[in-house]
């Protein structure tokens, strides 16, 4: 088994499920590592089929996230992307907060948080297994978002997210956030 598989069963076995739904997407995962040895995106948009994502999730300290208006998703996200091939997914969380918001930051070593989804939007149609770190930040902290990415940069009271518009398993998050 290659060190890359390694490393996400140990970050997958330090993530204690929020609900069922997370349990079986964890249980997903596990089998899935059991069945490959290659967790990374290899050509865009969507090979191999399954593969790995980081989230970064910034909290300011009244418990406000902040989201993007991903273009290729047509949803609310929080900033992230692709672990690439050989990265570890909290290096692939520092590299994705720089490159999206311009932000030289740190999250949480471990992710909080699990998910398995089948994308939507342009390119839609591929599995991203997403691994969901925290970044506690302060929220007057410039930003520079990548405007190739992005309609716009906002942040929320996690009580006025219009889950319609954002990630389906977000409100899960929030609701785990503040536990």
């Amino acid at each position: 088994m290659l060190a890359a598989v390694r490393t996400v069963q140990d970050l997958v076995a330090g993530i204690e499920p929020v609900d069922e739904l997370e349990a079986d997407h964890r249980r997903h995962v596990f089998d899935w590592l059991e069945s490959t040895d290659d967790v990374f995106r290899r050509v865009k948009p969507a090979e191999p089929d399954k593969h790995l994502v980081s989230y970064v999730v910034p909290v300011d300290g009244d418990g406000d996230v902040l989201l993007v208006d991903h273009i290729n998703a047509g949803l609310w996200l929080p900033p992230g992307g692709h672990v690439e091939p050989g990265e570890h997914p909290h290096d692939t969380a520092v590299r994705e907060v720089a490159e999206e918001l311009g932000l030289t930051a740190v999250p949480d070593e471990s992710p909080l948080f699990l998910t398995v989804t089948r994308t939507v939007g342009i390119d839609s149609g591929h599995t991203d297994v997403s691994l969901w770190f925290v970044l506690r930040c302060d929220r007057d902290q410039p930003l520079t978002p990548d405007i190739g990415e992005f309609r716009r940069v906002r942040w929320w009271s996690p009580d006025e997210v219009d889950v319609a518009l954002c990630d389906p398993h977000f409100p899960r998050f929030v609701r785990k956030l503040r536990r």
